[in-house]
């Protein structure tokens, strides 16, 4: 069988005796095709662990980029669990004019998650801010995102990764200067796993991770910026497309999610929720450990309804191969992007094409998948893919590319020197490295991305080699050189310019060692998030005008739906429980949410589960609806809910629930205290 891979806690570090030194930011010689010199976000070589003489080697990886609504850009880098995250800000206004080249003067903003599991004599989470010696609660992942207030600074919110307890979240409201207290439970769920975070509104901010027991894809929704997500439940993966997708049993394929999206655009879909991830392409595919060959997208239109729960409709964009070899489409993450009229955009690698595909009917349809690199990139590896959108029909997406034939992971082809059969870099030789595969950083731009045949100009971005050798797409099962880890990211500005973020190995740590030559696999590489963004337009004027996406069809005839939240009376008296929920017939899909903190025997939090299919029926004004539930946190439970619309709501309409499992039985009964139920006739 096929062993998943698992990418949040993939990043180690190692344990050095030493002291403490800066290092110094460097800018490249020339600014290339169009872009800024890269430059490199400084930060320590070491951060020694309070009072233990021992120090971890501090690396910037999988860096996140944001650019919010005024133009302050946003780096974030991980440094592995638990030397939590790093994050650098440029704001023209506070922080000073580009240098020469083009090169941002950041500033260094610390470590948001920085809750110290190990700096508590430093001042723990109160000292969170600007303190390098500490180390952070996560460092597993990292995600940022900025809200778009009508007025006034956008928020930032923060989440960080490590498996338990799992995501710790915080925000900023001043640019980053400073950050709430990280709240470590901000996921429902223990144990997760490759967390994402997109931002709309003010304060409203959406997460993803999976959940590790059934590798479904969770998301929440944060109504306060990022400080908790509590005002909204979904499972990404629905009932219909979980079996092909999802993690139950344990040694199924699985899925690896992609980032969350959210339309903030000023058309009808604005608010609808986007969530791209790969997976087998059936259920005997999952069953049997099959590759992950296809591209799906989750698509949630009814959470723009602001109830307790929504759910997902998944659309399949691309069905890959049949036997396709590998990790399929999972070279690594797929990404997603949504332009300002409504139109949706998805990127994969298959290791050595970057397909794109497009949506004119939100989500629901795409475009037959072009290949989108180009020129000498053909044949050879081309992986890890992100990609933004803005405009009307704006695209960039970026890449890392190498320079000859071969998989990503075959050391054999990548790393000569060595027999193909070891599968290990080869291990002395102050000129081992010089024969190895050459990686940059590759850009592709188009302004008619939706079109039927979008143009698209490719470039070379990164102005120096960033790494050679192996780039493993397999997670912690992966076998090939991990050095950059699994991500890199592109983001718009307000100027429609790609602003972009990458790790980069191609200098010796000799501030660490050892130090055995700049070719010597055996030397220490300096691993740090780069910069560089973009200064002149390459693929022509982007377009502002023009019409939104189109609708996607109707609901099926008679198809019909009922939502509600609100409170009826708990089991103890005076006391309220709460629900919330969305039930639709056609196909069945059902989203639960029920708390009761006076339930006999102590507080109840119930969540639906798309393990399986659930049933819903209608009979006139009145809907049931049962199916799998996650009770407390845990598998193994069913929930039975009938629900009544008697209007005008509170004291009219009824809620009835009941839950059972392992040695559980609950139910409860009656009139609505205070929301609304609601039947739709589709």
């Amino acid at each position: 069988m096929k062993a998943r891979f698992y990418f949040g806690l993939a990043v180690g570090f190692t344990c050095l005796m030493g002291a403490l030194a800066l290092l110094i930011g460097h800018g490249s010689v020339l600014a290339i095709n169009g872009f800024s010199d890269n430059q490199e976000l400084p930060l320590p070589l070491t951060a020694p662990i309070a009072n233990s003489g021992v120090s971890f080697t501090v690396r910037g990886l999988e860096p996140s980029v944001r650019v919010d609504r005024q133009g302050t850009v946003y780096v974030s880098s991980i440094r592995g669990v638990p030397g939590g995250v790093d994050l650098h800000r440029y704001n023209a206004a506070a922080d000073g004019q580009p240098g020469l080249g083009g090169t941002y003067p950041f500033k260094y903003e610390g470590q948001p998650d920085n809750c110290g599991i190990f700096n508590a004599q430093q001042g723990g989470c109160a000292n969170n801010h600007l303190d390098p010696l500490g180390l952070g609660l996560g460092g597993g992942d990292v995600d940022i995102a900025v809200n778009y207030p009508s007025r006034g600074v956008p928020n930032l919110a923060l989440v960080s990764l490590t498996l338990a307890p799992g995501i710790t979240g915080t925000h900023s409201i001043d640019q980053g200067d400073t950050f709430s207290t990280p709240n470590p439970v901000v996921a429902l769920i223990p144990g997760d796993d490759r967390q994402w975070i997109d931002g709309i509104n003010a304060l409203n901010v959406y997460l993803n991770y999976h959940d590790v027991p059934t590798f479904n894809i969770e998301v929440q929704r944060s109504n306060d910026g990022g400080e908790t997500y509590l005002n909204g439940f979904a499972e990404a993966i629905d009932p219909q497309t979980f079996p092909a997708a999802g993690g139950v049993p344990a040694s199924n394929s699985a899925n690896v999610a992609g980032q969350i999206k959210v339309d903030r655009s000023s058309c009808p879909s604005r608010g609808n929720l986007y969530q791209i991830f790969v997976a087998p392409d059936s259920v005997s595919e999952n069953l049997s450990g099959g590759a992950l060959r296809s591209v799906y997208v989750g698509v949630s239109t009814d959470v723009k309804m602001g109830l307790p729960v929504f759910t997902f409709t998944d659309f399949k964009v691309f069905p890959g191969p049949a036997g396709a070899q590998k990790q399929g489409a999972e070279n690594l993450f797929p990404a997603l992007a949504v332009d300002d009229f409504g139109f949706v955009y998805a990127v994969w690698s298959d290791n050595s094409k970057i397909l794109f595909s497009s949506s004119s009917d939100q989500g629901t349809t795409w475009t037959t998948p072009i290949q989108l690199n180009s020129g000498t990139t053909i044949g050879n590896a081309n992986v890890f893919p992100w990609v933004a959108a803005d405009g009307n029909g704006h695209v960039g997406v970026v890449w890392f590319g190498d320079d000859r034939p071969g998989n990503s992971n075959d050391r054999g082809k990548l790393e000569p020197g060595h027999p193909a059969s070891q599968r290990a870099a080869c291990t002395s030789g102050t000129s081992c490295m010089q024969g190895w595969a050459q990686w940059n950083v590759y850009y592709a731009e188009s302004v008619n991305g939706h079109d039927a045949t979008p143009f698209f100009f490719q470039s070379v971005i990164s102005d120096h080699v960033i790494h050679r050798g192996t780039l493993s797409t397999g997670g912690l099962g992966g076998g090939a050189d991990r050095s950059l880890a699994d991500l890199f990211q592109v983001a718009f500005d307000p100027r429609h310019f790609a602003n972009v973020a990458f790790s980069d190995d191609h200098k010796v740590n000799s501030g660490v060692g050892p130090d055995n030559g700049p070719d010597n696999p055996t030397t220490l590489r300096l691993i740090r998030a780069n910069f560089t963004h973009q200064l002149t337009a390459t693929a022509g004027s982007v377009v502002t005008t023009g019409s939104c996406a189109g609708s996607p069809p109707p609901p099926p005839l008679g198809a019909e739906k009922i939502t509600g939240g609100g409170q009826i009376p708990s089991q103890k008296p005076g006391l309220s429980a709460n629900f919330g929920f969305v039930a639709k017939n056609d196909p069945p899909n059902a989203s639960l949410s029920y708390h009761d903190d006076g339930a006999t025997g102590g507080r109840i939090d119930v969540h639906s589960s798309n393990i399986t299919v659930p049933t819903v029926t209608f009979s006139g004004n009145c809907a049931t609806f049962k199916g799998s539930a996650k009770l407390n946190q845990q598998p193994g439970y069913n929930y039975n809910v009938n629900a009544c619309d008697g209007d005008p709501g509170a004291g009219q309409d009824t809620f009835f629930i009941s839950v059972s499992g392992p040695n559980f039985s609950y139910s409860n009964t009656g009139l609505i205290t205070s929301g609304n139920i609601q039947i739709h006739q589709q």
